[in-house]
Formats: C-alpha cells, structure tokens, sequence
C-alpha cells in the first residue's frame, strides 16, 4: 500500500506523488482528494471514495490511498505501507507568513479534543514557541482569544487565520488579541504567537 500526499491544495502535489497516481491499479481517497489529482488518474485504474477510514488497514497491498495535505500532518499516515510526503498548510503557511519552521509546534484540533487543543497552544505560546493550530468548524477560536488574553502575556500576540490554502480563494486574515480575525471558510488553521511581518519575533 502506498499513502500518497496529494497536497494542501491545487498544484501541491510532488513529481514523485504524480507518479505513483498515474501508474495506480486501485485508488482510494475523499472525494476532495481524488478531485485534486483526476487528470492523472489512468483510464484503466478503479477509484473508490472512502467512506469508512476504520477499515481502510485491510485494503490491497497495491492500493494507492490519496491523503490530503500531507500524510503525516493530520492525515493517513498512520497506515502501513509507504509514504509520499505532500507539501502541507504548514509548509504553505510558513512560506506566506516567512516564518521558520524550527520555531513552530504544531497542534491538532480537527475531529480532537478542542479544549485540550486550547490548553496545548497556551502551554506553547508559554514557551514563546509559534503555534500552528490545524482546527475545524466547531472549534471555538473566541474561546481559544478569551484564555490567551487572561495569560497576560507582555510582548503582543500575532493571530493569523489562514483559509484555504492554496486555492484560488485563499484568505489570510492578521490581527492580534485586541482585534483577532475570525473564520469564515470550514478549511482553516491558526498561527499564533509573538512574530513580525515576516516571521521575525
């Protein structure tokens, strides 16, 4: 089996992802997925859009299993076989925000527990690390604004809201704690912490 990184959005996918896709038998993945890489998809290879994930250990040895994003940042990656790496929202949002990568914890909210989610990016932004928090649509981010300002912290907080990264209608949304940017979009992650303009603290 083969746990391919399809990317966090269009044109993320690497040379090396493209080529497992296009020499695929058998295709599984979301529909978002599978949508991002349908023009390599050979004719002859049988696509399934996957429904249950608790099953997906038991597939053939020869499936190729699409991860959006990449594998191992909140994806698939925890299936046996091998993995193609996909360039991530991380990656992208550090790119945008000119932040470094060795400054960043990342957390995961999405389909998790949300209050401990809250409490590990408070434990980070302790450590003046930069939070890259990867969140869904019933995360409560004024929830998350309300116990990062009762911190009391003395050097301002950088909040970003990065949405959709990577498609045409990305949005990246700054402020701080005395005006933080909200949500719109389901697809979203948060960076927080005491950094600049272009990633310097």
């Amino acid at each position: 089996m083969k746990i391919v990184g399809v990317g966090c959005g269009p044109g993320m996918l690497t040379e090396q992802a493209a080529q497992v896709i296009r020499s695929a038998r058998f295709i599984y993945g979301s529909s978002r997925a599978i949508g991002m890489v349908k023009k390599l998809i050979p004719a002859n290879c049988t696509v399934r859009s996957i429904s249950d994930y608790r099953n997906l250990s038991q597939l053939p040895e020869n499936a190729v299993v699409l991860s959006t994003g990449d594998p191992m940042l909140a994806g698939l990656g925890y299936l046996p076989g091998e993995v193609v790496p996909g360039i991530s929202s991380l990656q992208v949002a550090a790119a945008r925000l000119h932040i470094s990568l060795s400054q960043v914890a990342v957390i995961v909210a999405h389909g998790r527990g949300h209050d401990r989610a809250m409490q590990e990016t408070i434990e980070e932004i302790r450590r003046e690390k930069i939070v890259f928090l990867i969140a869904d649509p019933k995360f409560d981010v004024t929830e998350l604004y309300r116990r990062l300002g009762a911190m009391g912290l003395s050097a301002p907080v950088r909040i970003v809201v990065c949405e959709n990264l990577g498609y045409p209608d990305e949005q990246i949304l700054a402020g701080d704690l005395t005006s933080p940017p909200l949500p719109h979009a389901d697809l979203y992650s948060l960076v927080i912490g005491q950094f600049g303009e272009h990633g310097k603290k």
